[in-house]
C-alpha cells in the first residue's frame, strides 16, 4: 500500500482568464480536466508547474496584454530553470496561434477555446517534448462530450454554458472567426449539469453563450416518453423554465444575447418564472440603422426598442443593460446622435461603452470614413456621461427598498459580507459569515456607480 510520505506533490496550475464570462467558464473545465492528472490551483503564477493564460480577442488592448505577461511569465520560468509549462488557451491562441509561437518560443502549447479537453495530454506530449504544440481546431461538440460530466461547484453561483459559436458574423467582430459557428448542447446535458451543481449547493446559474438566446433543442427524452411535452423543439425560455424545477435553484440568468434571437417565449418567460431574474444584457452596439446595417446586425433600432418595450410589459421591474461602439468606420454626427436618443428612451441600468477598434481580418478593419481618434474619444466620453447619470439613477432608485440579496462571500472591511440583487448589482452590507449562500434581505442605505450599501434586515432562511 502507498503510504501518505510516497504520494506525489501536487502540482500547481495557475490560470489566468481574460474577458468574457465563457472564459471564466472554460477556466473552471480546464481544472476540471486537469485535476485527475494532480493539478491543483494556485492564486500567482511563481512557481507554478503548469501556466495557463485563457485570453480573449475582442480588442487589440486586451491581446497585446497577453503578451506583455507572457513576457513576465518567461522570466518566472527561467528562474525555475525552466520548469515550468506555459500555454495560452483561447480566442487569442485561435487567431493568432503560429504567431504567438514567434513572438514567444517560451510557450510550449497553444490552444484554441475548443480544444481545452486536449489539454491534459498536450500537456503529457509537452512534458515529453514531443507532438503537436498547436491545437486550433474547431469541434465544438466533441469538445463538450469528451469533458467530465461532474463538475467541481467553487459557491453559490455557477456558469453554465449552453450554446457557442456565432453565425452572425457583425462586422467588427471576430468571434465567428475564433468560436466557430453556432452549436447548442443537448437539453440532457444541460440539465444533468444544473442538477449537479445544484446538488453542490449552487442557487443561482448563469447560463452562457456567445449568442446564448439563440439555443435550441429537443425537449428532454423523458418529457418525450411521457409525452408531457407540447413541443418537440425548445427555445431559451423553455430550457429556463425547465431548470427552474430544479431543487436548489432560485436563480437564473442568461448572456449574452443578440436582438435577432429575441423571441417572443423568451420574453414571456421573464414574466412567468419566478426564478428568471429581473435583468437583461441586450447589446445594440448603435442607435443608426445605417451604421446598424454597416455592422450587419441583422435588425434595426426599431426592432429593438420593441423589443425592450416587450420586455418591461412582461416584466416591469426589469434592469436593462447593453452594449455601444462608438466611432465605428462612417459613423456621423446624426448617427451618434441616434445612439444618444435610444439610449434616453431606453435608460439603461448598466450599459458597456468602448471606441472602435479595428480587428485584423474582420470586414470592418478596411472599410473608409474612419472616425478621427479625437472625435471618437469626444463622442465616448458624452456617452458613457449619460450612461452613467442613468445608471447612477437606477441605483439611487433602491435606495429605502428592502431586497433579497444572494451573499456570495466576505467584504473587504471587517464584519462584511456582499452579494448580488436581482438586478446583478453588487451589494455590500455587514453580516455574519454564516450568511454565505444564503438569500437574505437587505434594506438598501446608499448608491455609488458600481454598488450599493446596506443593512441586513432579516435572513430569508435559518443560518
Amino acid at each position: 500500500m502507498t503510504s501518505e510520505t510516497s504520494r506525489p506533490e501536487p502540482k500547481r496550475l495557475f490560470i489566468k482568464t481574460y474577458g468574457c464570462q465563457m472564459n471564466v467558464y472554460d477556466s473552471e473545465r480546464m481544472r476540471d480536466v486537469l485535476r485527475p492528472l494532480g493539478y491543483q490551483p494556485v492564486e500567482t503564477a511563481d512557481n507554478a508547474d503548469l501556466v495557463v493564460l485563457n485570453t480573449c480577442h475582442i480588442r487589440e488592448k486586451a491581446t497585446e496584454k497577453v503578451y506583455s505577461e507572457l513576457g513576465q511569465i518567461k522570466k518566472m520560468k527561467e528562474a525555475a530553470g525552466g520548469r515550468m509549462t506555459i500555454a495560452v488557451a483561447g480566442c487569442v491562441a485561435q487567431a493568432e496561434g503560429a504567431e504567438i509561437m514567434r513572438r514567444q518560443p517560451a510557450v510550449d502549447l497553444v490552444l484554441g477555446p475548443q480544444a481545452y479537453h486536449k489539454l491534459p495530454e498536450m500537456v503529457a506530449r509537452a512534458s515529453r517534448a514531443v507532438g503537436e504544440r498547436l491545437e486550433t481546431e474547431f469541434e465544438t461538440l466533441e469538445k463538450f462530450d469528451a469533458l467530465p460530466k461532474t463538475r467541481e461547484a467553487d459557491g453559490p453561483t455557477a456558469f453554465l454554458s449552453v450554446q457557442e459559436g456565432c453565425d452572425k458574423f457583425c462586422t467588427f467582430c471576430v468571434v465567428p472567426y475564433t468560436r466557430g459557428a453556432e452549436l447548442s448542447r443537448p437539453v440532457d446535458d444541460i440539465i444533468f449539469e444544473a442538477r449537479n451543481l445544484a446538488a453542490q449547493g449552487v442557487r443561482e446559474i448563469s447560463l452562457l453563450g456567445q449568442n446564448v438566446n439563440a439555443w435550441h433543442g429537443a425537449a428532454p427524452t423523458l418529457r418525450q416518453a411521457q409525452g408531457e411535452g407540447s413541443q418537440a423543439e425548445w427555445g431559451l425560455g423553455q430550457l429556463v423554465r425547465h431548470i427552474a424545477k430544479i431543487g436548489g435553484i432560485d436563480r437564473i440568468r442568461y448572456t449574452t444575447s443578440h436582438p435577432r434571437d429575441m423571441d417572443d417565449d423568451l420574453i414571456a418567460a421573464h414574466g412567468d418564472t419566478e426564478a428568471m431574474m429581473p435583468f437583461l444584457h441586450l447589446p445594440v452596439q448603435s442607435g443608426s440603422n445605417t451604421i446598424l446595417k454597416a455592422m450587419n446586425r441583422g435588425h434595426t433600432a426599431e426592432h429593438y426598442l420593441d423589443i425592450m418595450r416587450k420586455m418591461r410589459e412582461a416584466q416591469p421591474d426589469i434592469a436593462l443593460a447593453s452594449d455601444f461602439i462608438v466611432g465605428f468606420p462612417g459613423e456621423s454626427d446624426k448617427d451618434f446622435e441616434d445612439t444618444m436618443n435610444l439610449v434616453r428612451e431606453v435608460n439603461y441600468a448598466i450599459a458597456y461603452s468602448f471606441k472602435y477598434s479595428p480587428r485584423p481580418g474582420t470586414p470592418a478593419a478596411d472599410m473608409f470614413g474612419h472616425v478621427p481618434d479625437d472625435v471618437a474619444t469626444e463622442r465616448l466620453h458624452a456617452l458613457q456621461a449619460l450612461l452613467w447619470e442613468q445608471q447612477r439613477a437606477f441605483n439611487a432608485s433602491k435606495i429605502g427598498q428592502t431586497i433579497p440579496v444572494l451573499v456570495t462571500g466576505k467584504g473587504r472591511l471587517d464584519g462584511q459580507m456582499h452579494g448580488r440583487s436581482p438586478w446583478q448589482q453588487a451589494v455590500h452590507f455587514d453580516a455574519p459569515a454564516s450568511t454565505y449562500g444564503q438569500i437574505v434581505n437587505v434594506k438598501i442605505v446608499g448608491a455609488t456607480l458600481n454598488a450599493l450599501a446596506g443593512e441586513l434586515a432579516h435572513a430569508v432562511e435559518a443560518a
